[in-house]
């Protein structure tokens, strides 16, 4: 059954849903983005455990190899897919632009189902090259989460900006809540799922069935896109030239771009700073705690808990007190310091007792830094600017995730030490620099009041 929208494109393409129609399409594109980070969260327990960890029955390295030249690869694996985004992602969104959103959604997600598929068969027959192929083929089809912002923008006011795109990040939260806990029971077979009713999982488990479960999940999310999504580009760029060589640019363009040149270099920073902590602290857990994969996806459920709260409650709060760049200033040098409290814990509960600091400040973050990228953008290239956003922040994963296993090699810590310098930078860059643009100034006081300034 397709939504019914209150316009029709001039061309008599699908029906097309109206800010006044958000409340129709925002459970469709919500439900969309959760199955896909439910596939994401599935693999972080498992990508560690096949190229960082020499005690795990997974490992993928033949005998004569390194520990240190497998932190390598696995930095290097994980920053190809970034890379691929990269590249694909402002081509991405220039076709969400000029052929609309659902159709580039369909095809981003049918490419990740391909990638998880190929990555599973990597595993089974102990290819390497066949998973960092995979990997750069999902991260060049993988633009679903810029493409599912576009579509939030279109269907968004001012007074509904920040509060629907914290939504997203509440269900990238619930999405990471389920995701790491079942992937890690996926991959080990014999641990107990629910032990008071003596559960365990099946002793085929393997490291490869989270890909297959994740090719399956990224499989029916197409399904769901191409029958259920609702169009929600109202004019389409259809004399728009493609320009297929746009994320060599895009650094450039985010410079020139009127109110965006810092948050985009903040932007950068910060993911550049998250990527450090995110690429390596699974393997800070095995190594100082001695987690495996079941523990490891159960740490990262509580993480999308908390990520989860922060944008279901706290993040909606604070944005019908506060602007967007106001919360951003807090926000950023309050998680350069959260970063350096993975230091403190030497056991399992003081871990989840301090585990809230930093998926609250991401959480925050991740909803006030889109919001105002958006809202300094002209509506009509929303597609382009967030995908350029995109392009950015794929950029700041993949060049951090390349170097996270040389500094590894190093030490454990220095990882996570360069983390919290690298966002305590982008803290600095901000609240010095940035200066919101007057209509954005207006917008907020429009709908905060004149506290807003």
């Amino acid at each position: 059954m397709r939504v019914e929208s209150d316009i029709h494109s001039p061309s008599g393409d699908d029906p097309l849903v109206t800010p006044s129609g958000s409340s129709r399409v925002l459970p469709l594109v919500l439900f969309t983005v959760f199955l896909d980070m439910l596939g994401v969260g599935i693999l972080l327990p498992v990508i560690p455990q096949l190229l960082g960890n020499p005690k795990s029955p997974d490992y993928l390295l033949p005998d004569g190899w390194s520990y240190s030249s497998g932190l390598i690869l696995l930095g290097l694996l994980v920053a190809v897919y970034s890379f691929g985004q990269f590249l694909a992602t402002p081509i991405l969104g220039q076709l969400s632009d000029r052929y609309g959103r659902r159709p580039v959604l369909a095809l981003s997600l049918a490419g990740t189902a391909i990638g998880y598929g190929v990555f599973a068969v990597g595993i089974i027959t102990k290819n390497i090259p066949l998973l960092f192929a995979s990997r750069l083929f999902d991260g060049l089809t993988g633009g679903n989460i810029a493409v599912a912002q576009a579509a939030i923008a279109d269907v968004s006011t001012e007074e509904n900006r920040t509060r629907n795109f914290g939504l997203i990040g509440a269900t990238f939260g619930l999405g990471f809540i389920l995701g790491p806990y079942i992937g890690g029971k996926l991959a080990a077979p014999g641990i107990s799922v629910i032990g008071f009713l003596g559960l365990t999982t099946p002793s085929w488990f393997k490291a490869a069935t989270p890909f297959w479960f994740a090719a399956a999940l990224a499989s029916l999310n197409t399904l769901l896109v191409v029958t259920r999504f609702p169009e929600t580009l109202a004019e389409r760029a259809r004399d728009t030239t493609i320009r297929w060589s746009q994320s060599f640019t895009n650094i450039r363009r985010a410079a020139d771009l009127p109110g965006l040149r810092t948050v985009f270099g903040t932007v950068f920073l910060y993911q550049s700073g998250f990527t450090f902590f995110t690429t390596f602290f699974s393997l800070y857990l095995v190594q100082k705690l001695g987690f495996g994969p079941s523990n490891v996806g159960d740490y990262f459920a509580v993480i999308g808990l908390w990520i989860a709260l922060t944008q279901a409650v706290l993040a909606g709060a604070l944005a019908k007190r506060f602007p967007s760049w106001k919360v951003v200033r807090v926000a950023l040098p309050l998680l350069s310091l959260s970063v350096l409290t993975c230091f403190v814990p030497d056991n399992t509960t003081q871990l989840l007792l301090l585990s809230w600091c930093i998926p609250l400040f991401v959480g925050i973050l991740f909803a006030n830094a889109t919001s105002l990228v958006s809202a300094s953008a002209p509506r009509e290239i929303q597609g382009e600017v967030l995908g350029i956003n995109a392009s950015v922040s794929a950029l700041a994963q993949g060049i951090p995730a390349a170097l996270t296993g040389f500094l590894g090699s190093i030490n454990i810590n220095v990882p996570i030490v360069a983390s919290s310098v690298t966002i305590g930078i982008a803290a600095v860059v901000f609240i010095r620099f940035y200066r919101p643009p007057k209509d954005v100034v207006e917008a907020a006081v429009a709908v905060l009041g004149p506290e807003a300034l």
